[in-house]
């Protein structure tokens, strides 16, 4: 079945559509949560609320915006609750990094260096910036449907993404010459 049909069937009470559904988006409902909240405790927890709230308010979909987007902006606003409920801890665990002996170990490291600056960077972003940027670059969600998800003007969107890249693009700079963190 396609996503419509299966919504359809969802909203009908057919439990193994809706749970297909759930399925389909359970991992980007995370790492939305994830980036948003950068603490993956947080948001395992709020990725399972959003999943849940999915589940009991499927009948209150309506066909108005994209099914993305209303689940996206379920997420959003889980994660802007807990947000403001609970600044989000640093996690200090260890990641642990496996390579291979054909690989390029230099090139395997620096890249997880980068991609750990990107995701602090991301992390220090206030928190309207840090949802648009994750809306747009990692859900790859257009102008028009973080607008609607955030229920945001267009230009406001447009204007808060310019100005996180510039905060990230600030904050990467500052990393790379060897800055302060945290």
């Amino acid at each position: 079945m396609v996503e419509p049909e299966l919504i359809k069937a969802a909203q009908a009470g057919d439990r193994e559509a809706l749970v297909t559904l759930l399925r389909d988006i359970e991992h980007q409902v995370y790492r939305t949560a994830y980036y948003l909240l950068n603490h993956e405790q947080d948001a395992m927890d709020a990725a399972q609320e959003a999943l849940i709230r999915v589940y009991t308010k499927i009948n209150t979909y309506e066909e108005k915006a994209q099914f993305r987007t209303w689940v996206q902006r379920i997420v959003t606003n889980i994660c802007i609750d807990k947000f403001r409920r609970k600044r989000p801890s640093v996690s200090i665990d260890e990641h642990e990094m496996v390579f291979q002996a054909h690989e390029d170990v230099e090139a395997e490291v620096m890249s997880g260096y980068a991609s750990e600056d990107i995701r602090e960077a991301i992390g220090k972003l206030p928190e309207h910036h840090r949802t648009v940027v994750v809306l747009r670059y990692l859900q790859d969600f257009s102008y028009n449907e973080i607008a609607d998800s955030l229920n945001l003007p267009l230009n406001t969107v447009k204007s808060y993404l310019f100005r996180a890249r510039q905060q990230l693009q600030t904050l990467l700079h500052e990393y790379r010459k060897g800055g302060v963190r945290g």
